[in-house]
């Protein structure tokens, strides 16, 4: 019977996933060797970390790299890059023989995972092979809450295989040594997503249809919050406040769902996912595609932050910061907490409830939103990462002479 399932699921997995993406998943079509294995889950992660592997790149000549991620989309994003040395594949299953292959297939000699990936089989075997490194890793309370309480003992296991951790926070740094994690891996603390935003000279894939002050982006949005934020956006523009709601869901594979809601609330609409660009008439543009945020940002004034009117904890702040569009924020910034708290302390965002959404988009003018997005701007400078480099630099293993 275990046969019989075992092979109905690889049935079932070959029918969902792209072709050859089993064989990746299952740890095969390797093209080694390498030196560095680097995983990030999908777009955002990698995307942050995109300047990490540059100036590895740069620092290391010779270094030779395999990226990893959990999505088609990231894959071709990263395969995309065209970086010299970089390949780029879906990661293998976290089981001992899916990732024995991919060792085998691509014989990396150093693991490194992005924010809060902790997969105990890579980590286990890898760390028998070379260093183990974290960087931004991310650990909120509910995860360490949960880890404490459902496998205590693995967690300290695989936070002691670690060489370096580099945690995005001190809340995050402080739950990985209660979990386990030995003070002789600690480093320098690194927010990957401080630099995500940091991009300028964006080309626009269709004109604005308002003006800047007057679009709200509502960004990253989770369920049950698209619902408040517009019903909250037809309140402040039937006042005459604000003319376009960009709306972009988290995971846009939401986007017959969300439509409905926009259809219920009687407002127009026109989707980016079948290739419409909103006109002068359109009120709610639903952006239900991946790895186009930049564009909504730098069309919105107003970004309402998704995920913190729920319990899924909040995105990041740093991109609409970082490219001038003010930020508004639900109770919920667990992921962000302390940069959410020194914006909110330095007058540098607003935040908000689904009652209050719509007063504040209703009295939000131009002039009080060019206010906010410079003191974001000066909150949310990058960190000095020169002391994170050089201790990443020092834990990787040496060159290696090839033949």
């Amino acid at each position: 019977m275990p046969v019989l399932l075992g092979q109905a699921l690889l049935q079932r997995l070959r029918g969902r996933l792209e072709a050859g993406a089993l064989a990746e998943r299952l740890g095969a079509r390797g093209a080694g060797p390498v030196d560095l294995w680097l995983h990030g889950a999908s777009n955002g992660e990698l995307t942050s970390a995109r300047w990490v592997v540059e100036r590895m790149l740069a620092l290391r000549p010779d270094l030779r790299i395999v990226v990893t991620c959990n999505s088609g989309t990231a894959r071709r994003m990263v395969a995309g890059w065209a970086l010299p040395r970089v390949a780029v594949r879906l990661a293998p299953f976290d089981t001992p023989s899916a990732v024995a292959r991919f060792r085998k297939a691509w014989s990396p000699r150093a693991l490194i995972c992005l924010e809060n990936e902790l997969w105990p089989e890579r980590i286990t075997q890898m760390a028998g092979v070379g260093p183990v490194i974290f960087l931004g890793a991310r650990m909120s309370e509910g995860s360490a809450r949960n880890w404490g309480r459902v496998a205590p003992g693995l967690m300290a296991a695989m936070l002691g295989q670690v060489t370096l951790l580099s945690a995005q926070d001190a809340g995050s740094e402080a739950r990985f040594r209660a979990l386990g994690l030995p003070a002789r891996a600690l480093g320098p603390r690194l927010m990957l997503k401080a630099r995500a935003g940091a991009t300028t000279g964006v080309d626009l894939p269709f004109a604005p249809v308002a003006a800047r002050a007057r679009t709200v982006l509502a960004a990253s949005t989770h369920p049950g919050e698209e619902g408040p934020i517009l019903r909250a956006f037809a309140k402040a523009k039937a006042a005459g406040a604000v003319d376009l709601l960009i709306l972009a869901p988290r995971h846009p594979r939401r986007g017959a769902e969300i439509a409905a809601l926009i259809a219920a609330e009687v407002l127009t609409m026109a989707r980016r996912s079948e290739g419409q660009a909103p006109g002068a008439e359109t009120a709610v543009y639903l952006a239900d595609t991946l790895g186009e945020m930049p564009f909504w940002y730098a069309m919105a004034g107003i970004t309402v932050i998704g995920g913190t009117f729920g319990d899924a904890g909040g995105h990041t702040p740093y991109e609409p910061g970082q490219q001038g569009s003010c930020i508004l924020h639900g109770p919920n910034v667990a992921n962000f907490a302390e940069v959410f708290a020194a914006l909110d302390t330095a007058g540098a965002a607003v935040p908000v409830t689904e009652e209050s959404l719509a007063t504040v988009l209703t009295t939000l003018p131009e002039d009080r939103q060019a206010e906010l997005a410079a003191a974001a701007t000066r909150v949310l400078q990058p960190q000095d990462e020169g002391a994170l480099i050089s201790a990443l630099m020092a834990a990787l293993p040496p060159d290696q002479p090839r033949g």
